[in-house]
């Protein structure tokens, strides 16, 4: 596969990063390579999770092989899924560790043949993307990432730019109405009156510095030009289970009650993601495309 195409960011001695956010605000992943993969991978959640996708992207999106921009491709698991299906992959994330770890993991998930001739990794965020990657794009992923992004409304305006007519984008959001849920089955009933629900991105937390609605979604969606095709919840029940699956057997039964009641309206509304769908038209809606304010 073709390395990065641009330098590392710069760093303090030791591997951290110079700063927890970028000039623009937004959480980068630079030192907390580990600390990722193991708090969002490393137990039932991740898996989880992975498996819900692997059922979800075929029901929800009209896949024909086209070329995928995936942004914000982290760890590299959406990137293998698709190039494993035969899809040219663009992988994109402000991140060189990052970027570092998804090229061993697509080297360790695809044959070397296939992960030369079908993915591509760029050092870049997302808001330069417009002249780094501008397509148009049948087929772009953005998942989990516009909640680390101080300006989450314009980068939906920047996805939509790249998206050609009658292309899809698959977008999954951090779910802020989920965030307060568990806050308050964890007890934390001030933290949710004072709607204190994002994190700072100042520490080792990893909680989302911008979780979004889907009033939030449906309101920039239709600002961008773009409809809503699909929704669902991904982790509508599991992140509020008093115990984890104990076993194999019960990690599929969960698996298969997710994905009966992921679709099904109110459940998915509480996932702690939501993976939608948006398409912009073949012609123009009668919504007016809106720049973000």
């Amino acid at each position: 596969m073709s390395k990065p195409s641009r330098p590392a960011a710069t760093a303090r001695p030791g591997g951290a990063p110079a700063s927890p956010l970028s000039a623009r605000g937004d959480r980068h992943f630079d030192g907390l390579a580990d600390k990722f993969a193991g708090s969002l991978y490393g137990a039932s959640r991740g898996a989880l999770r992975l498996a819900l996708l692997d059922r979800l992207l075929p029901e929800m999106l009209e896949l024909d092989g086209q070329p995928l921009l995936d942004v914000g491709g982290g760890l590299g698991q959406l990137a293998a899924w698709f190039a494993s299906r035969g899809h040219r992959v663009t992988l994109v994330d402000p991140s060189a560790e990052m970027l570092a770890r998804a090229e061993t993991h697509l080297a360790e998930h695809l044959s070397e043949p296939l992960a030369e001739r079908q993915v591509s990794l760029l050092h870049a965020p997302l808001q330069e993307l417009p002249s780094l990657a501008p397509g148009p794009w049948r087929l772009i992923a953005c998942h989990a990432v516009l909640e680390w992004l101080a300006d989450p409304r314009g980068a939906m305006a920047t996805l939509a730019g790249l998206l050609a007519p009658g292309g899809q984008l698959s977008l999954m959001v951090f779910n802020r109405d989920a965030l307060r849920f568990s806050n308050v089955v964890k007890g934390n009933l001030e933290k949710a009156m004072a709607d204190r629900l994002e994190g700072t991105g100042q520490r080792q937390r990893l909680t989302p510095i911008s979780p979004l609605t889907h009033a939030q979604v449906e309101a920039w969606s239709q600002a961008c030009g773009l409809e809503i095709r699909e929704v669902a919840g991904i982790r509508v029940f599991h992140d509020y289970l008093r115990t984890p699956p104990a076993d194999e057997r019960e990690q599929a039964r969960l698996l298969e009650l997710e994905h009966r009641y992921c679709r099904v309206d109110p459940h998915w509304r509480l996932g702690r993601y939501l993976l939608y769908t948006l398409e912009r038209p073949l012609s123009p809606s009668s919504s007016t495309q809106e720049s973000p304010a």
